[in-house]
């Protein structure tokens, strides 16, 4: 595990922890401590050492400047940007890291630096057909093992505390939040598509999440040895980092089209063309939490005609008219919350009357997008086993390897 790596991994769970102690969870708290604790005595590597006390380092500085913000008090909105920055910056750091691993490799200088593993969590289909060959085979790759680790780790945060990933999380995003800003900033208003056309549009995420599937689903188990120890698989991230630095004609034309679909509407590549979306949109119906209105406190029931809650929602979706929210489009963001005059009116709760504030989805979620990989760690289904002997035996003829 990289340096990067570890201090985003134990910034996230002592903030976490963090987080639960202040919101009165002492009993969280401690046991996330305790398992970080356990976690580096059990590793016993001085650089994870040295990453958590950068992390606790950090944390405490944050506390010194913004005490409020790290104790996870006030409104929703800033501590969600909080998070969402973090997690994306530590991947564009990571990213960074990746792309410096490669070029010194290539140049001869193999050694200075490793290689990040958490990017192949931008490998789903790998991660699927590792999650495959695991439950019909047995068999454990070590090729790309936290492409498997991250995938399920996403798959898990839909089911616990719904699209809180895609809201909370993902540095995708987050971009295309920032690209809709400057486009609002050049040419204002939107041109929304009317809702005769959007279901359709919304459905196109869902035909991509079933093409992935299916090419998971469709490889046959016996077949899976030979393409875990295959060239393709062997090198598939670096496939990727090419399909995006070097795109063909067709690959950039996408490319931008996205880009520009993201400019153009909020949340658009979310809401339109997302797999990971999709398959998070559907695992949410089986999350227990869902945004809830109490009818009995809402400024509607008194006569007051309030939709703050439905304009704050990226998504669209008409908060004010429901009592239980359960649109596959919510990512459990808490802008709606946020909105809301009357604290009381609307929350992210169980059936069962259980709430769980801004302060709690994001340490259940930093847990478990943090907890799991150094779990996975510290078993050796982490750390990938492609040598730079091979990577270089292998790169020069990356346009040419094929499935």
């Amino acid at each position: 595990m990289t340096f990067i790596e570890s201090v985003s991994l134990f910034l996230g769970l002592l903030f976490s922890a963090n987080l639960l102690y202040f919101s009165g969870q002492k009993w969280g708290a401690t046991a996330t401590v305790a398992g970080t604790l356990v976690a580096l005595a059990a590793a016993t590597l001085w650089p994870l050492l040295l990453a958590a006390l950068v992390a606790a380092a950090l944390l405490a500085l944050l506390h010194w400047r913004q005490p409020q913000l790290a104790q996870g008090q006030g409104r929703e909105n800033p501590l969600r940007e909080l998070v969402h920055h973090f997690m994306s910056l530590s991947m564009v750091l990571v990213g960074l890291q990746y792309v410096a691993y490669h070029t010194l490799l290539l140049n001869g200088y193999g050694g200075y630096l490793i290689r990040p593993d958490v990017v192949d969590g931008f490998l789903p289909i790998a991660g699927g057909i590792e999650i495959k060959a695991i439950l019909t085979l047995g068999l454990w790759d070590g090729a790309h093992p936290a492409a498997a680790v991250m995938l399920f780790t996403v798959l898990l945060s839909g089911v616990l505390c719904k699209r809180a990933f895609c809201g909370w999380a993902c540095p995708l995003g987050l971009g295309g939040t920032y690209l809709y800003r400057l486009r609002k900033k050049v040419i204002r208003g939107d041109a929304l598509p009317p809702a005769w056309l959007d279901w359709p549009l919304r459905m196109l995420k869902y035909l991509l999440l079933l093409g992935l599937g299916y090419i998971m689903v469709s490889m046959p188990s016996a077949s899976l040895p030979h393409y875990l120890e295959g060239n393709y698989h062997q090198i598939a991230d670096a496939k990727m980092g090419m399909f995006f630095a070097s795109p063909s004609v067709i690959a950039a034309i996408v490319i931008a089209l996205i880009l520009a679909l993201a400019a153009w509407q909020q949340q658009a590549f979310c809401r339109y063309l997302c797999p990971y979306g999709a398959g998070l949109g559907l695992l949410s119906f089986l999350s227990p939490l869902k945004i809830r209105r109490n009818d009995n406190h809402c400024l509607n029931s008194k006569g007051m005609n309030c939709d703050k809650c439905s304009r704050a929602c990226p998504a669209r979706i008409e908060v004010h008219q429901q009592i239980n929210i359960r649109s596959d489009e919510c990512q459990a963001c808490m802008r709606c919350v946020s909105a809301c005059p009357k604290s009381a009116a609307l929350g992210l709760s169980t059936r069962w009357g259980w709430r769980l504030s801004a302060t709690g989805i994001a340490a259940l979620l930093l847990i478990l997008l943090f907890g799991l990989p150094l779990l996975a760690y510290l078993l050796g289904f982490w750390h990938s086993d492609v040598t730079d002997a091979v990577r270089l035996q292998l790169l020069p003829y990356l346009s040419q390897i094929g499935h």
